[in-house]
């Protein structure tokens, strides 16, 4: 059996993470998904969904046969756990391939990185990135602070 591993943020599930997923479940018989905890985003904006609600939604999906919080110090701990064949990033993920191979080879885990595909959008004014849904939303909603 082989055993995939798909990582990311995951806020704001939009078609852009169903097509991963999707994606990185070919790779093999079995997907986990890592989601990660809002202490290890620090590329981007800290994510708007608590982790535990990001995992559920992933979980959901039929794609994923089960979703793991990660750990918030050593984004390793849960590979090493899950012990994959395989890791595949997001088609837009900052990682870069070569760098997580040789993190995973120092740490003594034998799994190969792959790139999952991109997805075009489908339809007309789809939004395949959390950033740009937020971004609209601010824009339609005017960001007047009524929490």
């Amino acid at each position: 059996m082989t055993r995939v591993v798909a990582q990311g943020t995951f806020d704001l599930l939009h078609p852009g993470h169903v097509h991963y997923l999707e994606d990185a479940a070919t790779y093999g018989d079995e997907l986990h998904a890592i989601v990660a905890r809002r202490s290890n985003v620090t590329h981007k904006p800290a994510p708007i969904l608590c982790a535990e609600q990001r995992r559920d939604m992933v979980s959901a999906l039929a794609a994923v046969d089960d979703a793991h919080l990660g750990d918030p110090e050593d984004v390793f701990v849960p590979i090493r756990r899950l012990d994959p064949d395989v890791i595949v990033l997001g088609f837009d993920q900052h990682h870069d391939e070569g760098q997580i191979a040789d993190a995973l080879a120092e740490r003594g885990i034998d799994c190969r990185v792959e790139r999952a595909s991109g997805r075009e959008p489908r339809y007309e004014d789809e939004l395949l990135s959390s950033g740009d849904i937020i971004d609209r939303i601010v824009r339609r909603r005017g960001g007047c602070g009524d929490a």
